[in-house]
């Protein structure tokens, strides 16, 4: 194929009845797509399907499927696949990704492949399954360019000529000292290409400390860096600044949309779920919504409770509970708002857990004035259906009218304080914040709206309609 010769892009592979071809006519079509394609073909295909069709594949095209973290059912596949392919593709993976699946795998599968394993990706493996999860160990990759500061700029280039097919990126050269190894500059490729050939290289990397992490730092904490300096790789360094990674952008995206989704579903209310949703049997999808139900019914059971608290009020003055849906709602509401916006912040570093107090005192005013709103808008539609004949609330319409917006502005106001707050308590007990889930906040703010209201009702109608 020429150089300017254009590959049309395949936007709907399942236009492709492949599943019915031989296995080598299949490995055939995925060959020509782009990895990205042919990665969702595999995963819409059965498992002895999808096994056929990567030991038909060119080898160097089946490690680039498995580096790729969208390909799913990679334990499986690997399980099925002849011993000695499996292991050749796993040599030829990038450390990190290798790292990943092997987290999925289960013994004798685990057992079994990384025996057969060269010497290198076994001692690679060793070292970053040592790491915590969600840590920048358990993210960053071995294979990066480290070269000596007595180097020149063209022999560098020389030696990235060598070894780029085996390292992760060659976007930074990491410059350490000849006999120390500690890490002293970081040169950019556009600076290294860009600079005279017998420059020495330590020359060509700009004077300043190198940014550099941890590999116990946590993820969310790497993602901020990457922010904050426009990094494409940050280099890892032990003690005594001895570079032993890297982190790679690729890497920071994969975990904050991992990180994203978690916290999306423990903000609905459920576990996070690591299949897609029409993978996920039924008896997984029962325990994973199951259990955060139930803890939320029996939440709302005390809703029942405080109603019961209030019958005499309630069966003198029936027109109260035609709010009380209004009333738990907007107080929910104002609730799921502040935790969303809390989680946000403290997730960004905005906000630190010492600032708890600066929280509550904006959330307060804010909660007033929004619960004034409210409060105003249903005086208005009272007034308005009252004087329009749409119903009759009763000779004392205008104090039910005071009530429901006095109560409003309770309720609001105890929801934006309860909705900012549960993260900053849950945060504080060790627990992630975006437990503080929408559901769990609403029920939360139900069981006290409920008494804020009729509180409120019975100090505005005491001595007439209660």
């Amino acid at each position: 194929m020429t150089p300017n010769s254009f590959s049309p892009e395949v936007t709907n592979p399942e236009i492709l009845d492949i599943a019915d071809l031989p296995a080598a006519a299949i490995a055939q079509h995925l060959a020509a797509m782009r990895p990205a394609d042919a990665i969702e073909v595999l995963n819409n295909l059965d498992i002895d399907d999808t096994v056929a069709a990567i030991a038909h594949l060119p080898h160097e095209q089946a490690v680039r499927l498995f580096d790729q973290p969208e390909l799913r059912r990679t334990d499986d596949i690997l399980e099925h696949l002849p011993l000695d392919l499996a292991g050749s593709i796993l040599d030829a993976m990038s450390a990190d990704r290798v790292t990943d699946i092997f987290q999925e795998l289960e013994d004798p599968t685990r057992t079994r492949l990384f025996v057969i394993l060269n010497p290198e990706t076994k001692a690679a493996l060793k070292k970053l399954l040592h790491y915590p999860e969600n840590t920048a160990g358990s993210l960053m990759t071995t294979e990066f360019i480290s070269v000596p500061a007595t180097w020149t700029a063209s022999r560098t280039l020389q030696y990235i000529r060598e070894v780029e097919r085996s390292r992760e990126t060659v976007y930074a050269i990491y410059i350490v000292d000849p006999t120390t190894k500690v890490l002293q500059r970081v040169v950019t490729l556009r600076r290294l290409i860009t600079s005279e050939p017998d420059a020495p290289i330590i020359s060509v990397g700009r004077d300043e400390t190198p940014v550099a992490i941890s590999p116990l730092t946590d993820r969310e904490e790497v993602a901020r860096l990457f922010r904050r300096h426009d990094l494409l790789a940050v280099p890892v360094v032990d003690d005594d600044r001895h570079v032993i990674g890297i982190v790679t952008v690729d890497d920071v995206l994969d975990a904050m949309t991992e990180d994203m989704t978690e916290d999306a579903y423990k903000f609905g209310g459920l576990e996070a779920i690591d299949k897609p949703y029409m993978e996920i049997g039924l008896p997984e999808m029962l325990k994973k919504r199951g259990g955060w139900l139930s803890i939320l019914f029996l939440g709302e059971m005390l809703t029942a409770s405080a109603m019961q608290h209030f019958e005499v009020e309630l069966e003198k003055a029936v027109v109260l509970t035609l709010f009380i849906p209004l009333i738990m709602s907007s107080g929910g509401n104002s609730g799921s708002q502040a935790t969303s916006l809390l989680i946000r912040a403290l997730a960004l570093k905005d906000i630190k857990l010492r600032d708890w107090w600066k929280v509550a005192l904006r959330e307060m005013p804010t909660g007033i004035a929004l619960g004034a709103l409210l409060g105003a808008i249903c005086m208005i539609r009272i007034a308005a259906w009252q004087t329009l004949g749409f119903y009759d609330y009763g000779p004392h319409w205008m104090l039910i009218a005071v009530t429901v917006a006095a109560a409003l502005i309770g309720i609001v106001t105890f929801g934006s304080l309860a909705g900012s707050m549960l993260p900053f308590i849950l945060q504080r007990l060790g627990f992630d914040p975006a437990s503080a889930s929408a559901p769990f906040v609403a029920t939360l703010v139900d069981v006290t709206g409920l008494v804020i209201y009729f509180t409120v009702a019975l100090i505005f109608l005491s001595g007439t309609l209660l």
